[in-house]
């Protein structure tokens, strides 16, 4: 069956238009050239990818789960995770943080493998099983419009993020926040010297 051909409700369709979404989005930042183009970027994208998890974590997955099998489904639970944790960190994160905007794109390319080995080893299983595709892409749309609406729900890796008070950001961010006061030391010494 050939994607096109799928009606816009269909559970696949829905997953398969986020994806391209999202895969938009990464292009755009990737050509983005100003700061404040990229931050928008980013905030619409990790929107898209914290929502488009949740339908899949929620709905999609479990409806799909014991037919795909546990391997390709625990090795998508945990490219969720990793992926939440980039996300968290990003929303704990500043703007002028000088690791945002390559942090972004490890999120980038995290989601863009993850979305490949959905779309060429999950999803053709998923097809095959005699589901309701139509029902489930209507309970994935309401569940979206709620969160739309609502807002979107705490997960554990921003709690995890949060009780770490920014100390498990990447080595090379906490690398540079240590040297940072010794490199001024350094450069002070040196002025004094200097000026004698």
């Amino acid at each position: 069956m050939f994607d096109w051909m799928l009606p816009e409700d269909h559970a696949i369709a829905i997953l398969k238009k986020d994806h391209d979404t999202v895969k938009g989005l990464f292009d755009d930042f990737e050509k983005a050239e100003k700061p404040a183009a990229k931050q928008k970027i980013i905030a619409q994208a990790l929107t898209e990818l914290k929502i488009h998890a949740l339908l899949e974590e929620e709905i999609f997955y479990p409806a799909v789960r014991k037919h795909v099998g546990g391997k390709v489904m625990n090795e998508a639970d945990e490219e969720h995770h990793v992926a939440k944790v980039l996300i968290a960190e990003l929303d704990r994160g500043t703007i002028e943080n000088s690791h945002r905007d390559a942090k972004f794109t490890v999120l980038s390319e995290n989601v863009r493998h993850h979305i490949k080995e959905e779309e060429n080893e999950m999803l053709p299983k998923a097809r095959e099983l005699k589901l309701d595709f139509e029902a489930l892409g209507q309970q994935m749309l309401e569940r979206k419009k709620k969160l739309l609406k609502d807002g979107i729900p705490a997960d554990v890796e921003h709690a995890m993020v949060a009780k770490a008070r920014g100390k498990t950001d990447s080595p090379a961010t906490t690398a540079t926040r240590r040297k940072a006061p010794k490199a001024r030391k350094i450069a002070a010494k040196t002025s004094f010297r200097a000026g004698r």
